[in-house]
């Protein structure tokens, strides 16, 4: 039982566990057949508001994480959420995304919330 972050262009390891995209867009110059995803859950992902806010360096990454954790409340995300707690505690998950900072990104808040709440 663990969750970890990776980059989706990093090759797929054996032990990854349940692939998981976390990003609202496909990644860029990855054929969806490469990236070996096992879930897609979009209403997990950062608002398009959000995440150009966040992208246009708007704000710090702290103030990101509260407004993404904000969205998280909302019903069909906390549902998502609750459903990646779920395969958390079944065995590991791999958050993945395209971030070039995955620490700072919504990967990172996610494996942060899943780390508590297992």
């Amino acid at each position: 039982m663990s969750v970890r972050v990776r980059r989706i262009y990093d090759p797929p390891e054996a032990d990854d566990g349940l692939r998981v995209l976390v990003d609202r867009l496909w990644p860029r110059g990855l054929a969806k057949d490469e990236a070996h995803i096992d879930e897609w859950p979009k209403g997990l992902t950062p608002s398009t508001e959000l995440r150009k806010w966040y992208h246009a360096g708007e704000g710090s990454y702290e103030e990101f994480r509260r407004r993404y954790e904000a969205e998280l409340d909302a019903p069909e995300a906390a549902e998502l959420l609750d459903g990646l707690r779920k395969s958390v505690r079944e065995g590991r998950v791999t958050l993945l995304t395209a971030s070039r900072a995955p620490e700072r990104s919504q990967a990172a808040v996610l494996a942060e919330l899943l780390k508590r709440t297992r």
